[in-house]
């Protein structure tokens, strides 16, 4: 007898409608073409193993910045002293006023429904409010759309740009999320180099010089995760402007809006560049301003057409964003920003030390943090050295190294595109931050 194997198993005959003596045979012979079928299926499952995920999430790569901070956190459960500076969150609890709001919206049984997709209409109304009023730029509510989350808002505005193909052009040091989102876009990520030498900021020229035929987007970012960068409101408007002339559209990132240092401000693009607005998506959340990173409240802002299409997008693939999460976000951004100067003054405050302390390791250089809460530090002066005995060829490796001798976690610049850099967090408390800078210091100095 043959069978071939296929997606339906074979028939099985009721046992009952057969006359008696025939019975025992047909159980045997239904149960052995049974298990037949269920061998034949999981031969062929295991040939077809290299396609049980798609291409195109297979090809994604790890957050390498929660990698880090989830390999310290495990070395901290262990009860290993572990100083971590790769988390990229605020280290203060959400304030008060925030939570307090949250705590009433789970008692109102209106937040226990469906809402638009779209976001609360009381919520689009605020955001609308709050970026007239934190970044000059006049938009409608229509325009607002509330995301699951900064990444999530990343994401979709690059769902909404790109066609297989398109080109966007990515400045790197990048966030480690952002090649992976245009690629999942169908996009096709366009790096040009920057470094320290240049205050880690693309120029004009090099914009230029890696524009093609394909280029749709450019990716922008001011302040910038992670090296720290903060565009001059004349650099911005040069960018902006030529991103008008040639048609590109720009994606511009403005999450650590309100995290700048010294006598550097942020300058929102379509603020300085009214005529981009037509050709420009703004993304943002709550996540650094109000250290809220686990609430997963973010928003995009374009122009009509385009939102439409995102907020379509959304109806499908999530719905709603988490009522009490929308509410406790109303609270923030319709909220005053006195929390917001106490955390950014404290900010401020640790990386100037981290910066000093950094600065004084040999074989490390570091530019002072302008935005954001990080320091990029060159760290390549480290490679090849002796350090307890061991030798590091790459910052990947001298990220384990370190995290293995002496037990503080950072995030090598591999993860951002910038081989030689590490990425080290001061959005931690002051002792455990000298602490940490000082194992580093004593470590190279042994």
């Amino acid at each position: 007898m043959t069978m071939a194997v296929g997606s339906t198993p074979p028939a099985c005959h009721r046992i009952s409608e057969v006359s008696a003596p025939y019975g025992p045979w047909l159980r045997f012979e239904q149960t052995s073409r049974w298990n037949l079928w269920r061998t034949g299926r999981r031969f062929l499952a295991r040939l077809m193993d290299v396609n049980r995920t798609s291409h195109r999430l297979a090809a994604i790569a790890p957050s390498a910045t929660l990698a880090v901070d989830s390999k310290a956190k495990a070395l901290q459960a262990a009860g290993e002293n572990v100083i971590g500076f790769g988390a990229g969150e605020p280290d203060f609890p959400t304030p008060a006023h925030i939570v307090e709001a949250a705590v009433a919206a789970c008692h109102d049984p209106k937040n226990h429904k469906y809402t638009p997709a779209g976001g609360l209409p009381d919520l689009k109304e605020a955001i609308a409010a709050k970026t007239l009023r934190d970044s000059g730029y006049q938009v409608k509510a229509s325009q607002v759309l509330v995301t699951n989350g900064g990444k999530h808002a990343v994401f979709t505005a690059f769902a909404v740009l790109c066609d297989p193909g398109d080109e966007v052009i990515c400045p790197a040091p990048y966030w480690t999320t952002y090649p992976e989102a245009i690629t999942l876009a169908g996009g096709t990520p366009v790096v040009i180099d920057t470094s320290d030498e240049t205050g880690f900021k693309v120029t004009v020229e090099q914009l230029e010089a890696a524009r093609t035929d394909r280029t749709k987007v450019l990716l922008f970012v001011s302040p910038d995760n992670p090296s720290g960068a903060v565009y001059t409101p004349a650099e911005v408007t040069a960018i902006g402007q030529w991103a008008v002339e040639r048609g590109v559209w720009v994606v511009t990132d403005e999450i650590y809006e309100h995290l700048t240092y010294g006598p550097h401000e942020f300058s929102s693009m379509p603020t300085l560049v009214p005529d981009i607005a037509e050709q420009c998506i703004v993304v943002n959340g709550v996540a650094k301003t109000y250290a809220m990173t686990g609430w997963r409240v973010g928003w995009m802002i374009g122009p009509d057409d385009v939102m439409k299409a995102a907020n379509n997008f959304q109806s499908h693939a999530t719905s709603n964003v988490a009522n009490v999460a929308q509410r406790a976000a109303l609270a923030a951004v319709s909220g005053g920003l006195d929390d917001v100067a106490m955390m950014r003054a404290a900010f401020e405050r640790r990386g100037a030390i981290m910066h000093k302390m950094l600065s004084e390791i040999p074989g490390v250089t570091c530019i002072e943090p302008q935005g954001a809460f990080y320091c990029f530090p060159n760290v390549s002066g480290l490679l090849g050295r002796d350090l307890g005995g061991a030798t590091a060829g790459s910052t990947l490796e001298l990220a384990d190294l370190v995290l293995e001798q002496i037990k503080v976690a950072f995030v090598p610049g591999e993860a951002f595109g910038a081989p030689g850099y590490a990425r080290l967090s001061f959005a931690l408390g002051d002792d455990d931050l000298v602490e940490g800078i000082t194992r580093l210091a004593d470590l190279v100095s042994a």
